[in-house]
């Protein structure tokens, strides 16, 4: 696998090894000794995942101290446009985001520390992504951004999207306690 620094510091974009034969495809999504070389989080706590529909936004999310958690997503059918925001005071890309699409056909994932919210719009019908995170789910510790605050270019202007997500604070309301450490990560 490739594993490619993105702008945000700590944040990669995983391009797998896809092999293709006449029964299909295969790719390898988690490889501990590589994951480690690259400084990036090996111990998992936690997987899930999502269905969603064509035109669903689900996010932005992410998890608040101490219960803060690095995350591997990646797209196992369909296609989504998947979006990270740096909410890491001191961070020298604070506020800023990045996209990439995410798909089944092309195998890609991104790895995202702790202090970045998370979300993406599904593009197939339906989008199944995985989610990978070393924390497990706290509901008092589960929160997010407004989906349109942040300046992400989401492919559609009326997303399906839960009550929940359209009543988040915008990146400009949200006081953040996440902290910038000069590395991959986070800390409160």
């Amino acid at each position: 696998m490739n594993i490619v620094p993105t702008v945000i510091p700590g944040c990669f974009h995983i391009i797998p090894d896809v092999r293709h034969d006449e029964r299909g495809s295969f790719v390898k999504v988690f490889h501990e000794e590589i994951f480690r070389q690259h400084g990036l989080a090996t111990d998992f706590a936690e997987e899930y995942y999502s269905a969603s529909h064509r035109g669903v936004i689900r996010g932005l999310h992410f998890q608040t101290p101490p219960h803060e958690h690095a995350k591997l997503v990646y797209c196992v059918q369909g296609a989504v446009l998947d979006a990270a925001v740096d909410l890491r005071r001191g961070s020298p890309t604070y506020g800023r985001h990045i996209t990439l699409e995410l798909s089944a056909e092309n195998g890609h994932m991104l790895y995202l520390p702790a202090g970045l919210a998370h979300g993406f719009c599904s593009l197939g019908e339906p989008s199944l992504m995985v989610y990978k995170v070393t924390t497990t789910y706290a509901p008092n510790n589960d929160s997010g951004l407004l989906w349109n605050s942040a300046g992400i270019p989401w492919p559609v202007q009326d997303p399906v999207m839960s009550a929940r997500d359209r009543q988040f604070a915008t990146l400009a309301e949200f006081d953040s306690p996440f902290v910038y450490d000069g590395a991959a990560g986070a800390r409160a």
